[in-house]
C-alpha cells in the first residue's frame, strides 16, 4: 500500500481546551493508526492494495470496507478542524452555502442536534449536492463518499472523539467543534472541488 495515515496538520496540543492533547493522543496515534494497521494487514498481497484508499473505500465490504473507511473519515476530520477555527465562515461560498442553509445560528443548531440524534458511534457531516447544503450523519465507519453527495466537514461523534474532555456531553463537543474548531479554510477548498 502507498499510503499512510498523514501525520496531523498541528501540534498535539493545538486544540486544547476544546479537544485535549490526551483526546488526540489516544484518537490519532491508537484509534486512526489502528485502522491503519488492521487495513495493511488485510489487504497484503493483494491486488487491492494498489488501489487509492477513496477506491478501496468506495469498493469494498466487510472489514476492509471499515478499516478504509475510518482511515478516511479520521483524516478528513482532523483536516476539518484548526486552532481558533469556528465560529460563523467568513464571506465568500462557504458563507453563501451555510446562509442557503438558514444561516450560521441555524447551521450550528442542526449540526449538533444532527450529531446528538446520531444513534451510538458514527459522524455527523456537512455535504453539498446540486449546488445545495445538508446536514447528514452516518453510523459507525459508514461515510458520504460512497454515496453522490459531495462531504465538506464532519465531527466525529464516537466516544473517544469527546469522552475524555466533555465525559458524556455530546451537546458540549459539539457545540466546541462548531464554535472553535471548524477550518473553514478546508471547507472552502473541499467545496471548490
Amino acid at each position: 500500500m502507498d499510503f499512510e495515515v498523514p501525520a496531523l496538520p498541528y501540534a498535539k496540543d493545538a486544540l486544547e481546551p476544546a479537544m485535549s492533547a490526551e483526546t488526540l493522543e489516544f484518537h490519532y496515534e491508537k484509534h486512526h493508526k489502528g485502522y491503519m494497521g488492521k487495513l495493511k494487514a488485510a489487504l497484503d498481497g493483494k491486488p487491492e492494495a494498489s488501489k487509492s484508499l477513496e477506491e478501496i473505500v468506495k469498493s469494498s465490504s466487510g472489514g476492509v470496507f471499515n478499516n478504509s473507511a475510518q482511515i478516511f473519515n479520521h483524516t478528513f476530520f482532523w483536516d476539518g478542524m484548526k486552532p481558533s477555527g469556528g465560529g460563523a465562515p467568513p464571506a465568500g461560498p462557504v458563507a453563501d452555502l451555510i446562509a442557503g442553509m438558514g444561516g450560521w445560528d441555524t447551521f450550528r443548531a442542526d449540526f449538533v442536534k444532527a450529531g446528538m440524534g446520531q444513534f451510538g458511534s458514527g459522524w455527523a457531516w456537512l455535504v453539498v449536492e446540486g449546488g445545495k447544503g445538508s446536514i447528514v450523519t452516518t453510523a459507525n465507519a459508514d461515510t458520504p463518499l460512497t454515496g453522490s453527495a459531495t462531504p465538506l466537514l464532519t465531527a466525529d461523534v464516537w466516544e473517544h472523539a469527546y469522552y475524555i474532555d466533555h465525559r458524556n456531553k455530546r451537546d458540549a463537543w459539539l457545540g466546541d467543534f462548531c464554535d472553535k474548531l471548524i477550518n473553514w479554510d478546508k471547507v472552502a477548498e473541499r467545496l471548490k472541488g
